[in-house]
C-alpha cells in the first residue's frame, strides 16, 4: 500500500494526469480521501482515470450516476474540491440544476468530483462521448467557473476598500487589506480564464454537433 498527500482544487486536468502516471508507474488508486489517496501496487499501465465534475447534480442524480457507472464496471471514487472539514453544512450552488443547486453535508457537500478508473484497453476512454454531452458538459464548468470568479472578484474588492481590524495599525491593515484583496481578485480572474476556456471547448463541440449555439 501507498498513501500520497495531494490538493488539486478544482485543477482537475492536473489530478487526472497525476492519477495516470501514478497508474503508469504501477500504482492502483484504492481509496480517496480529502487529502490523502491510497494506492496498491499493479502492473505498469494497468488502470486508467477520469476526473469528473459532478458538483452541479442533485445528491440522488450524482448517486444514480455513479451506480450506472460502476455497472459499467468502472471504479468510482468521490471527491472535494474545497478543503472544508466541517459536518452539516449547507452551499447554495447557482450554476446547479435544480436540487443541485443546494448541497448538503450529509449528501453531495465535498463530493463536487468523482475520481473514475477503469482497466487500461485499447478503447477510448471518454465519460462524455457525443459533442452534445460534451457540449454540455464544458458549459456547466464554464458556468462554474464563472460564478466562483465573480464571488472571488467581489470579495477582493470588498477586502481591499473595506478590511477593518481594531488590533493593527492601519498602515498594516491597508497593505494586508491590499495584499489579501489582490490575491482574491488574482484568483477570481484566473477562474475567468478557466471559464473562457471551457466556454469556447463548448462552442466547438455545439458547432461539431451542428446546434450551432
Amino acid at each position: 500500500m501507498k498513501k500520497c498527500y495531494r490538493y488539486f482544487g478544482s485543477l482537475l486536468n492536473r489530478q487526472e494526469r497525476w492519477l495516470n502516471k501514478m497508474a503508469a508507474a504501477g500504482w492502483h488508486l484504492k481509496e480517496a480521501g480529502k487529502l490523502c489517496y491510497t494506492f496498491e501496487s499493479c502492473a505498469p499501465g494497468e488502470y486508467e482515470y477520469r476526473v469528473e465534475f459532478a458538483a452541479h447534480m442533485a445528491y440522488k442524480k450524482s448517486k444514480d450516476y455513479r451506480a450506472f457507472l460502476e455497472e459499467l464496471g468502472y471504479e468510482v471514487f468521490c471527491k472535494n474540491i474545497n478543503l472544508n472539514w466541517s459536518v452539516g453544512k449547507a452551499v447554495w450552488r447557482p450554476w446547479g440544476e435544480g436540487a443541485g443547486q443546494i448541497s448538503t453535508s450529509p449528501g453531495s457537500f465535498n463530493k463536487e468530483l468523482l475520481l473514475v478508473g477503469r482497466r487500461a484497453d485499447a478503447r477510448p476512454f471518454e465519460l462524455h462521448t457525443a459533442p452534445e454531452d460534451k457540449a454540455e458538459y464544458m458549459g456547466m464548468l464554464a458556468r462554474a467557473f464563472l460564478y466562483r470568479a465573480a464571488a472571488l472578484i467581489a470579495l477582493g474588492i470588498l477586502l481591499g476598500m473595506y478590511g477593518r481590524s481594531d488590533w493593527l495599525p492601519e498602515a498594516t491593515l491597508a497593505v494586508g487589506r491590499m495584499i489579501g484583496g489582490g490575491l482574491l481578485i488574482a484568483l477570481g480572474i484566473w477562474m475567468l480564464w478557466r471559464a473562457y476556456g471551457c466556454g469556447r471547448e463548448a462552442r466547438l463541440y455545439r458547432e461539431e454537433a451542428g446546434t450551432g449555439q
